[in-house]
C-alpha cells in the first residue's frame, strides 16, 4: 500500500453554490477507513496544492454501520464512510456527496425525504395506551426471523441512490419505505394499521413506480431483501384494490 492517499472529494460551499473538486494528500496508516482518512483532513485541512483551506463537512454517528449518516460516493458506488477500508480502494479515491438527495455542505446530504415518507407510512408500532395490558401478542418464530432481517434498516439511503425509479421526475418513495411498512404490518400490534398503510404506498410515490431492476438488494449494506418485501406487498396491495372495488 502507497505511503501516501489521495483523496479527491466533490466540494460545495453550500446548498446554491457551484460545486468543486478539492484534492488532499495524506499519510497512510494501517487499517484506516474513510473516516479516518476525512478527520485527519479535518486536523489539518491542507489541499495537495499545500493551500489552508475549510475543513470538510460530512455527517457520522455511530462509526460502527449502524445510523446510516456517513452515507456517500466512494469511488462511484454509494456505501458507508465508516466501514469502508482505504485499503480496498483504487486510487486516487473520489468521494462525492450521494446525488438523490440535496447537498447540505460537502460530503452531508439531506435526508428528510425518506423521514417524510415513513411519516407518510406511520412507520412506527402504536403503545399508547397499551402499556397497562399487560405482556403483549408473541411472534411465531419464523416471522420474527424474518422481520428481524427487515429491522436491520438505518435508513442510509443507499437503495435510494442505486434505483434508478428514484429521481427528480419521479415522487417514488423509495425501496426502503417497503421493507419498513413490510416490518410494521409483520407486527401483532402494528397490524391494526395495515389498511392504513397498504394504502398509502399504493398512493402517490408507492410501489406501483417499482420496476424491479434489483439494484436496492444488491447494494444494500445490510443485505436486507428489499425486493422480497416488495413483493409481499404487491400481493397484499392487489388484494387490498379488491377489496376497495368490491366494498
Amino acid at each position: 500500500m502507497e505511503a501516501t492517499i489521495q483523496l479527491d472529494i466533490l466540494r460545495q460551499d453550500n446548498s446554491e453554490s457551484n460545486s468543486y473538486i478539492e484534492s488532499f494528500l495524506i499519510e497512510h496508516r494501517p487499517n484506516m477507513n474513510v473516516i479516518s482518512a476525512l478527520m485527519d483532513i479535518r486536523q489539518n485541512p491542507v489541499n495537495k496544492d499545500g493551500n489552508k483551506t475549510n475543513q470538510v463537512t460530512w455527517d457520522m454517528g455511530c462509526l460502527e454501520e449502524v445510523c446510516g449518516a456517513c452515507s456517500m460516493m466512494i469511488n462511484g458506488k454509494p456505501g458507508q464512510a465508516c466501514s469502508t477500508l482505504i485499503d480496498r480502494l483504487e486510487q486516487p479515491i473520489q468521494l462525492q456527496p450521494m446525488k438523490t438527495f440535496p447537498v447540505v455542505r460537502d460530503l452531508m446530504v439531506d435526508r428528510s425525504d425518506m423521514f417524510d415518507s415513513m411519516k407518510r407510512t406511520k412507520s412506527w408500532i402504536p403503545i399508547d395506551g397499551t402499556y397497562d395490558l399487560g405482556t403483549g401478542p408473541r411472534m411465531a418464530e419464523p416471522k420474527r426471523q424474518s422481520a428481524y432481517e427487515l429491522s436491520k434498516c438505518m435508513t442510509c439511503g443507499v437503495c435510494l441512490e442505486a434505483c434508478p425509479n428514484v429521481n427528480d421526475d419521479s415522487p417514488f418513495m423509495g425501496p426502503f419505505i417497503f421493507s419498513q411498512v413490510e416490518l410494521k404490518i409483520a407486527h401483532p400490534t402494528g397490524e391494526m394499521n395495515k389498511v392504513e398503510r397498504l394504502e398509502e404506498i399504493m398512493g402517490v410515490g408507492g410501489i406501483e413506480h417499482c420496476s424491479n431492476s434489483q439494484n436496492c438488494v444488491e447494494s444494500c449494506p445490510k443485505g436486507i431483501p428489499l425486493t422480497t418485501s416488495i413483493a409481499l406487498l404487491n400481493r397484499k396491495t392487489t388484494l387490498q384494490a379488491f377489496k376497495n372495488f368490491f366494498g
